[in-house]
């Protein structure tokens, strides 16, 4: 029998025992205990961010997790949050939280002087990642339940104006004037290749085959491969060793 998912669960805060202020605020569908020992684990795995520097500074027996609200409803969680660190912050709670809550990575917005501070940070730092046998999931997967929670959880997070980058164009997004490197674009390449593809022994539907073709009509398109050869590679100059017309022509 399958376990029951979460529908709820509870607000925490984070202090120190020897003070009254909070300096973190969280959700968790767990305990708050249970949570404060993930947030410890994670803090000595070395993870850079103002909460968890907070955390190295000090002895795990220095650091208490009271409960703040239990709440019933996992959107209601995301909203309580929210509500509790705008409290917190109003009364003068100096919260180390990046975001102002809500469920997902949502709310986030790095600014330039975020982004230098991370850099500086990152610089030099020996990396964690452990691959293939070596990383404690290698072979396991996740369990059905927890995929279902994951998909309810996060859907629409980051669609349309709940995207942090929504309407962001040119100069204005993050990405803008970045280029992969060719090492980078051979290792997707291959990565995607065969049954890496995810559309790998698929086939579209005749539906989906007669949008594309409506899409198209009237469209432009040379009347064979030699002729998109001529027009794309000879034309221009290029040169392409995935081309049997361009591997044929002398140097």
């Amino acid at each position: 029998m399958a376990a029951e998912l979460p529908t709820g669960g509870v607000i925490y805060g984070i202090r120190l025992r020897s003070e009254s202020v909070y300096r973190y605020v969280g959700l968790t569908t767990k305990s708050a205990e249970v949570r404060l020992r993930q947030h410890l684990k994670i803090a000595r795995s070395g993870r850079k961010t103002p909460f968890y520097d907070w955390l190295r500074a000090h002895e795990g027996d220095e650091i208490d997790v009271d409960l703040l609200d239990c709440v019933e409803g996992l959107d209601n969680l995301g909203r309580e949050e929210i509500f509790w660190i705008r409290l917190l912050r109003q009364d003068g709670h100096p919260l180390l939280n990046l975001s102002e809550g809500g469920l997902g990575p949502m709310g986030i917005e790095w600014t330039a002087e975020m982004r230098e501070a991370a850099r500086v940070r990152s610089t030099g730092r020996k990396g964690v990642s452990r691959f293939a046998a070596e990383n404690p999931f290698y072979g396991k997967t996740h369990a059905a339940e927890q995929r279902v929670k994951w998909s309810r959880t996060r859907k629409g997070q980051n669609s349309g104006p709940d995207n942090p980058n929504f309407g962001k164009f040119g100069s204005d997004h993050p990405s803008f004037g970045h280029v992969m490197s060719q090492e980078a674009r051979e290792t997707l390449s291959k990565q995607r290749r065969g049954t890496g593809n995810p559309n790998y022994g698929r086939r579209a539907s005749d539906e989906t085959r007669a949008k594309m073709s409506a899409a198209r009509k009237g469209r432009p398109r040379p009347s064979s491969k030699r002729s998109a050869h001529t027009r794309y590679h000879t034309n221009r100059g290029i040169k392409s060793d995935k081309c049997p017309y361009c591997i044929e022509e002398p140097d």
